[in-house]
Order: structure tokens, then C-alpha cells, then sequence
């Protein structure tokens, strides 16, 4: 009877930590200082979903954008400080090592989409996701001269 109320407990526990890590955000909910970087760097885009998370024990807001029918994505950490924008692109748009190097990974898959990669401070990297021949979804990430980046 305890194993059974045992898992009922844990059951309940996971399911509402769960259902809190689905919250949806909105910049109202947001610190001063995050909704500030945030509206600073919308430049006309249209918000389509914030999240919270924690990436090497950083927390930090992830902000999904759409600007005429391109996504444009950045992360915010919790001080307000711009940490990350990525931004669709074309993939004629890169330097032509880059390109070279995505379409090699790509092989006889499919390219669906390419980013422009940019953590503050650091050069851009071009980040493609791809469909393999075998149907398997995968990304690559690469600097400009083309060499294959894990970050």
C-alpha cells in the first residue's frame, strides 16, 4: 500500500513541476531589465513564445520572434544582458566556407533552414538543420571558415 501512494505522490509531484515548466511567458512577466534588452532588440519582430531556462547554471530567457516570415531568436540572461541572437537566413547569405561546409554535411539530404549564430562578443557561426536521406532530423553548427563547432 506505501509503494502504491508512493508513486501516486511521485506521480502528482512530476506532473505539476511538469505542468510549471510549461508556463507560458509574456514580456509583462518578465524583469525590468530583461523586457528592456527584449524591446530593444525586437526591431518590428512579433514575439512568438518566451521561455525560461538554465544553461551552464545561467538562467536565462529565450525569446522566439517572427520578422516578415523569418525567425529571429535571442536569449536574455536574468540581468538583462543580451547572451545570443540567431537569425534565419539564406544559405547563399553566408561566407561561401561556411556554405561549403553545410551542404557537404548535408550531402544527398535536405536543408531546411540556416542561422546566423552569434553569442555577444563572439564571431558568427552558421547553424543549418537538415532532414538525412534516411529521414533523420539533425543540425550543424559552423564557423565561418567552414570548421564544424560544438560552441
Amino acid at each position: 500500500m506505501r509503494r502504491i501512494a508512493a508513486v501516486i505522490l511521485a506521480t502528482a509531484v512530476l506532473a505539476f513541476f511538469a505542468g510549471a515548466a510549461d508556463k507560458k511567458l509574456a514580456l509583462k512577466d518578465l524583469p525590468a531589465a530583461v523586457q528592456k534588452t527584449v524591446s530593444d532588440n525586437l526591431k518590428g519582430a512579433e514575439i512568438k513564445s518566451i521561455g525560461k531556462e538554465k544553461e551552464n547554471g545561467v538562467e536565462q530567457f529565450e525569446v522566439e520572434t517572427m520578422l516578415a516570415g523569418k525567425h529571429r531568436d535571442f536569449n536574455v540572461d536574468a540581468k538583462g544582458k543580451l547572451l545570443l541572437v540567431e537569425e534565419e537566413t539564406a544559405i547563399d547569405a553566408i561566407p561561401t566556407a561556411a556554405k561549403a561546409a553545410i551542404l557537404k554535411k548535408v550531402g544527398a539530404g535536405k536543408l531546411t533552414m540556416v542561422e546566423t549564430f552569434t553569442k555577444t562578443g563572439e564571431a558568427a557561426m552558421y547553424e543549418a538543420g537538415y532532414t538525412t536521406k534516411a529521414g533523420k532530423k539533425m543540425e550543424v553548427l559552423v564557423k565561418a571558415d567552414g570548421a564544424e563547432t560544438k560552441e
